[in-house]
């Protein structure tokens, strides 16, 4: 008998990870994504869905079909520049999006879900490293979607009996070791890519910010490999499906880079200079975002395996150096 579970937004980089390791450890992953910023190709793991999370005639019937046992729900927007643009959107499609797909697993009795959440659901943090009883206080739209779709999780639980964890990520990053997958989105707004892509095309960077309150005056940020993430994923579904309660970890290593010793260990892996413009920071950033991964491994028995920072961006690189063309 298939085991399926309903990943919304699938076909995205994290989504599409995920779907793999779950293809891998005996469930079926069925992909419901609108494809507005994931890639069919990447749904090559289970069932493909090109579907709406407003869509609930749709979503209804697929869960109708299925009968997932659980739900991983990546589907939504992540840029956080244009969420302070165009806010309007970004409640729209994280939050109300999240609330349709809730109503429908209590419709058709489904009752566990794991959440990709954020760090930014912490905004500037008082100390680092995190942990998840740092105070949640976001400072962009898309940090407060964030926050908003686990306080309604919190509700639904309460009401429902909805069981859910949510992950709140650092910085995810890599590539799938064996090159069948990678990070590809348009913008790309993560700093490893567009640094590898800077190398790949000959082009400069614009890195944001050397004047920030540490060593070398770059942001410091930690960085966790995609493998690792999907191997969280993993653990927090069988967590629920064995009856565990609702939770939220930070998903991280405990260490953080900042963006020039991301640039020079970069540059050790393509193995010549990279073209590099410095200009004026990004309004909101903190100098510092570094995961207490501590609860993760207690609860989870999660630690990562891949998440050396060679490792992270050879893996990167190794992907984008086939994709030259995007």
């Amino acid at each position: 008998m298939e085991k399926y579970i309903l990943v919304t937004g699938g076909a995205g980089y994290i989504g599409s990870h995920v779907c793999k390791l779950l293809s891998k450890s005996g469930y079926t992953p069925v992909v419901y994504d609108n494809l507005s910023s994931g890639h069919e190709y990447a749904t090559k793991f289970g069932e493909f869905v090109q579907g709406d999370l407003h869509d609930i005639k749709l979503l209804d019937q697929v869960c109708k079909k299925y009968k997932p046992q659980a739900v991983i729900h990546f589907a939504a927007y992540i840029q956080v520049g244009e969420s302070v643009k165009n806010p309007s959107i970004y409640y729209e499609n994280n939050v109300v999006g999240t609330l349709r797909l809730l109503d429908t697993m209590i419709k058709n009795e489904i009752k566990h879900i794991v959440f990709s959440s954020t760090a930014a659901v912490y905004g500037m943090p008082k100390t680092v490293p995190i942990d998840e009883n740092a105070i949640k206080a976001p400072i962009n739209p898309y940090g407060a979607s964030k926050q908003m779709m686990e306080q309604i999780m919190d509700d639904y639980n309460t009401a429902y009996g909805l069981k859910s964890v949510r992950l709140r990520y650092f910085n995810a990053s890599g590539a799938s070791r064996d090159g069948d997958i990678g990070e590809n989105h348009t913008p790309e707004t993560h700093l490893i890519p567009v640094i590898l892509r800077a190398a790949l095309h000959d082009l400069s960077f614009n890195l944001m910010g050397d004047d920030y309150d540490t060593p070398d005056g770059t942001c410091i940020r930690d960085y966790i490999h995609v493998d690792d993430l999907a191997k969280a994923h993993l653990l927090s579904l069988e967590y629920l499906l064995k009856g565990g309660e609702t939770n939220y970890f930070n998903l991280g290593t405990g260490k953080g880079y900042s963006c020039k010793e991301i640039l020079l260990a970069a540059e050790k892996v393509v193995g010549k200079k990279i073209k590099v413009n410095y200009v004026a920071r990004r309004a909101g950033d903190p100098s510092q975002l570094i995961a207490s991964p501590k609860k993760a491994e207690a609860v989870l028995g999660f630690t990562t395996q891949h998440s050396d920072l060679n490792n992270i961006i050879q893996s990167a690189y190794d992907w984008h150096k086939t994709k030259k063309n995007l």
